[in-house]
């Protein structure tokens, strides 16, 4: 098929590679900074476009993975957006992690278009996109979904439809909600093992085989005792995910405290220089003396 992937960060740049590696096909990219895009070609082969509209010029499906709600709007509408360079038929799917209503508000847009719109939001970090084992929730039309899905397999461990326009992002907030809760849990366990003077890796050796085990207990203990950060999804970002869970639960009447709570956690550790760690950092703000 002909692609387009509008976005290469963290995690754009290796799942528009995969789309290429594993799927064989066309691929054009673009990116905010032209040099990112550069070195994706030089990596991956293909070729780079100036703008959105002109990535997205008679491509089959188009790919985005981008900040937030404003930088999701500035690469599709507009005379530089992909919404006016796309073809009739053509599906544009959203990796973003955004808001429910820019995800409805586009979709009506690419609508009016004769365009098809699949909210994607993904998880898994920055290993699971470079390893291509993301999950994926979606929102849309089942018919523009099953097209999209074989095409995002080539970077998916799983991919789920699970309700109409939005309902992917609301997935997402439900995903981030989890974690912010774990990872807050994880960090307290630790920081009181430490203080006991327990032998960390024993006690982990042992209640990571029961209910307390968690994929951010098998991937991260080790770098938290250490104080190591430089993996994964950056705590700016996820204070930003945060911040779109609350206000769609004020929307929503969902009552969130621990995500509230940990959610000023986070602000902790921007406040002590951790706005680019990972998620993990939590801990940090604890053992701080």
């Amino acid at each position: 098929m002909k692609l387009a992937f509008l976005g290469l960060g963290v995690m754009g740049f290796p799942m528009a590679g995969h789309l290429v590696l594993r799927g064989g096909h066309d691929v054009t990219v673009y990116n905010r900074s032209p040099a990112k895009a550069q070195a994706w070609v030089e990596k991956f082969g293909h070729r780079s476009a100036p703008t959105p509209a002109e990535a997205a010029s008679g491509a089959d499906i188009v790919f985005a993975c981008v900040g937030n709600d404003d930088d999701l709007r500035s690469v599709t509408l507009g005379a530089a957006g992909a919404f006016a360079g796309m073809k009739p038929g053509a599906i544009f799917v959203d990796h973003t992690t955004a808001s429910a209503e820019v995800a409805r508000e586009l979709h009506a847009e690419a609508a009016k278009a004769g365009l098809g719109f699949v909210d994607a939001p993904v998880s898994g970090g920055q290993a699971g996109a470079e390893n291509g084992v993301l999950s994926v929730m979606c929102g849309g039309e089942e018919a523009v979904y099953a097209t999209a899905q074989p095409v995002i397999a080539h970077y998916a461990r799983a991919c789920e439809l699970i309700g109409p326009p939005g309902a992917g992002q609301l997935a997402k907030m439900v995903n981030q909600i989890c974690i912010a809760g774990v990872v807050q849990g994880l960090a307290e366990g630790l920081h009181f093992a430490k203080k006991a003077g327990l032998d960390i890796e024993r006690v982990i050796g042992v209640i990571s085989k029961g209910a307390a085990q968690s994929w951010q207990m098998e991937n991260r203990w080790k770098t938290m005792r250490e104080g190591s950060f430089a993996f994964g999804f950056a705590v700016d970002w996820m204070r930003k995910d945060l911040g779109i869970c609350l206000d769609a639960a004020r929307q929503s009447g969902a009552r969130l405290p621990v995500t509230a709570l940990v959610d000023q956690f986070y602000g902790d550790v921007q406040v002590m220089g951790g706005r680019r760690w990972d998620t993990s950092s939590l801990i940090a703000r604890l053992d701080k003396e």
